[in-house]
């Protein structure tokens, strides 16, 4: 779901102050490497003395070695190296592909015009990974995450034989990242299976496989744990605004750029997850930028099951709709919370409708510019993911009960859920885009 504001929302609603403060980050902290390199020269040095202290010594009294017997060999022991991880990776492994993801260049070349081709390049827009789930006659089916291929002219497959494939997008979804992608199944040899995410636990091994940095390093394998099984976190927007929340599973297995889309493992090759992000860094209390390592993020494959089975069947994931364009209170000035908003000094939370849509659930149910959305069904709204948070929990159809301010008093109000496919300042279907 996307919000937005026009510029005739953006006039009225001048009153309305939006700051943002400039924040002043601390010079870095020293992180101790000048410490350690200095413990190892001095080491180094201490080292030399004692060798050429004793240097003499030993030139004086050694004994003569004849060089051939310096040589050495190769054991011919063998050892069973094979671990429950390497069986888990081969029932798998020729089911994760490198996704490519290309658009047309609106650059042209000077030279085409001389040889009489005038056609543009593929320029490579995107590389992700995917996985091989399904194989139905002479289709097989993928999924991936929506950010590798979303806005994409060409997409092409590179299974892990080298084989290259054209894919055909067969639907996308922007809320929770996830894509299903098909092609010709003459060249698959293997399909992946999907565990029960609900069945894993804590400390349990995971295994990651993709194509991080691109197909140069396709199908690397990394091991780690389920750091946690529902880990709630915030999405955002190519903007950086917040945009929703999910629960994901979150692993310490390395995963890195080129690995989105790529299928989490347990150690019977199961797929538990699909990796989507990877938190690289944070800020801190005192606003300083912090190292993150470990902490990557997979779509639980229960959620993902249900996700690619509807992108299937229509193409797209259909979503209810208020018809209503907002912002989060906490962007509003205290001073026009009181003087516009006319809202009681004890409310903090909310969201503020901006515009209300003609023929809208929301217009229906008598709501109106500047109104304030507290809560939705049996959820209190904080904010923007909250909101809709609640609102996705439901179905197009649905009644459901929404509390909000109108000139200081509160109000409640029942909405019936609809779908307004032609609204695009509604939530509507989520394969607007990031």
């Amino acid at each position: 779901m996307r919000e937005f504001m026009d510029e005739e929302d953006k006039n009225q609603v001048s009153k309305i102050q939006i700051s943002n403060e400039n924040k002043k980050q601390r010079p870095p902290k020293n992180n101790g490497y000048g410490k350690v390199l200095l413990v190892a020269l001095i080491g180094g040095v201490l080292g030399g003395g004692i060798v050429a202290g004793g240097y003499q010594y030993y030139q004086n009294n050694s004994a003569t070695v004849e060089n051939s017997q310096g040589t050495t060999k190769v054991s011919n022991v063998k050892v069973n190296v094979s671990t429950q991880s390497t069986k888990a990776f081969n029932k798998i492994k020729n089911a994760v592909v490198s996704v490519e993801a290309y658009s047309e260049s609106s650059s042209s070349n000077a030279l085409d015009g001389l040889f009489g081709s005038g056609s543009n390049d593929d320029t490579t827009e995107s590389e992700g990974s995917g996985v091989i789930y399904k194989k139905t006659g002479n289709t097989a089916f993928i999924v991936t995450n929506n950010h590798v291929i979303s806005g994409a002219d060409k997409v092409e497959i590179l299974l892990n034989s080298g084989k290259k494939l054209k894919a055909t997008v067969v639907g996308h979804d922007s809320i929770t990242d996830l894509a299903v992608l098909k092609i010709n199944a003459q060249y698959v040899k293997q399909v992946a299976s999907f565990g029960n995410s609900n069945d894993i636990k804590v400390g349990q091994t995971a295994l990651a496989i993709g194509s991080p940095l691109g197909s140069k390093y396709a199908t690397s394998l990394t091991q780690g744990i389920i750091s946690a099984k529902k880990r709630t976190i915030d999405t955002t927007d190519s903007s950086g605004m917040t945009t929703g929340q999910t629960t994901v599973i979150q692993t310490d297995a390395a995963i890195n750029p080129g690995n989105s889309g790529g299928p989490l493992i347990n150690l019977d090759g199961q797929v538990v997850g699909i990796n989507s992000m990877k938190l690289a860094s944070t800020n801190s209390s005192s606003d300083s930028s912090t190292s993150v390592e470990g902490m990557g993020f997979a779509i639980p494959s229960n959620e993902v099951v249900k996700i690619i089975n509807e992108l299937v069947k229509n193409g797209k994931i259909s979503r209810p709709a208020l018809g209503i364009s907002l912002v989060d209170l906490s962007y509003i000035s205290s001073t026009d919370r009181k003087s516009v908003l006319k809202l009681p000094s004890s409310v903090s939370n909310g969201v503020v409708v901006l515009k209300v849509s003609n023929n809208s659930p929301a217009k229906n149910a008598g709501l109106q510019k500047y109104d304030v959305i507290t809560s939705l069904g049996d959820k209190k709204v904080k904010g923007l993911a909250t909101l809709r948070e609640a609102l996705y929990k439901h179905k197009i159809g649905d009644t459901v009960q929404i509390q909000y301010y109108h000139d200081g008093s509160l109000k409640t109000a029942n909405v019936k859920l609809t779908l307004e496919a032609n609204d695009k300042n509604t939530t509507t279907s989520s394969n607007s885009g990031n």
